[in-house]
């Protein structure tokens, strides 16, 4: 018998594996998993470095939760869809998004797809069905659950992944999403997060329920429980969860508990409200590196390989960089795209007079931006 709190858990931290749970991966499957957690966990530590030397404004890593990005968003297709919340680059990166389109973003200049208007960090991409984050806490939910009954409305076999964490369960939002979605069945995969900390609120300040998951019950359709740093497990409980929902069965809600290693943002400090002796004992069970004693032990890791990655993602970022840095910002210009599909009559006079005013501000002036 299951209780409440278990655990759902493919990978032991030797690194040995459930043979009864261990789902059936190839090795180059296997071999890309770990590769795209390797890379999400390098562009965290040159994004950070790029914003304390402020050539950034702005970030949010997502080290240590590597494992449950990879393992849910792998068990997606091509033509579903993420709704992220803002710390999922990693599952942003395996779902092909262009790394150069990513640093793009964070720089905001004139590469970047949303030409500067998002905060950075704040990325989408339509070519790889990732859906731009929002900054409100939990706002993603309900969109992902419309988007979800849309794809049934139109018979389409496919399922909409929204993640969000801890703290977005305290919102309406995220009850809104989970009762229209348990009530009409569909096709949405809700996946939580928990990281232990809200910014700085705690998870045990942040519900009265000894979990997430077992709020899925009161809406009518199943929750699990899963070991967020055990990136088999992930991959094998979101992959059950998709599987039901493709099928017409409706949502399933994971809870994915993990640990954010570092700062909830580059604006944040974490010493001034959590335990250090906490941080190291998470980093134990850091999820990259239990997965690289399971590849080990099962003979695809090697050092070769490992080094050829790292000098690999290091050059790639490097030069990524070097370059998306040239490009100049937006133009003002800019400021009149995008409101509309087609750019209607009062924008476009609005757009004529600015041309006309022979006072736009440059980025290196300092004149006043003609309001």
């Amino acid at each position: 018998m299951t209780t409440e709190t278990d655990l759902l858990q493919v990978l032991r931290d030797d690194g040995t594996a459930d043979p009864a749970l261990e789902p059936k991966l190839d090795d180059k499957t296997l071999k890309e998993f770990y590769a795209t957690m390797l890379l999400g966990r390098t562009v965290d530590n040159r994004m950070l470095s790029l914003q304390r030397q402020g050539r950034i404004g702005f970030y949010v890593p997502s080290t240590g939760q590597e494992g449950c990005q990879v393992g849910s968003a792998s068990a997606l297709v091509k033509d579903d869809w993420v709704f992220p919340a803002y710390r999922e680059i990693t599952a942003a990166l395996w779902r092909g998004f262009p790394l150069r389109k990513l640093v793009a973003q964070f720089f905001g200049n004139s590469e970047d797809t949303s030409k500067g208007r998002q905060m950075p960090n704040h990325y989408g991409d339509k070519d790889v069905n990732f859906v731009s984050a929002s900054s409100p806490v939990g706002t993603q939910i309900p969109q992902a659950v419309g988007a979800a009954w849309a794809m049934r409305m139109r018979n389409e076999a496919k399922v909409a992944l929204v993640y969000f964490g801890d703290g977005a369960t305290s919102q309406g939002d995220f009850h809104v999403g989970m009762n229209f979605a348990g009530v009409f069945k569909a096709p949405c995969v809700f996946f939580c997060q928990n990281n232990a900390w809200a910014i700085s609120v705690p998870f045990e300040k942040q519900t009265a329920s000894k979990t997430i998951r077992v709020k899925a019950e009161a809406y009518g359709f199943p929750g699990v429980r899963v070991d967020g740093n055990d990136v088999l497990a992930c991959h094998a409980v979101t992959a059950a969860a998709v599987k039901r929902a493709r099928s017409g069965q409706g949502p399933t809600l994971v809870e994915a508990v993990t640990y954010r290693l570092g700062p909830h943002s580059s604006s944040d400090d974490p010493t001034r409200y959590r335990q250090g002796e906490e941080v190291e004992r998470w980093k134990l069970r850091d999820p990259i590196e239990r997965f690289r004693r399971y590849l080990e032990n099962r003979g695809v890791w090697t050092t070769a390989w490992q080094e050829e990655l790292t000098a690999k993602f290091d050059r790639e970022i490097t030069d990524t960089v070097k370059s998306v840095e040239l490009a100049p910002p937006p133009t003002f210009e800019e400021a009149f795209t995008d409101v509309y599909a087609e750019m209607p009559p009062h924008l476009r006079a609005q757009l004529e007079e600015f041309l006309k005013s022979g006072e736009r501000r440059r980025p290196d002036e300092s004149s006043k931006f003609p309001l």
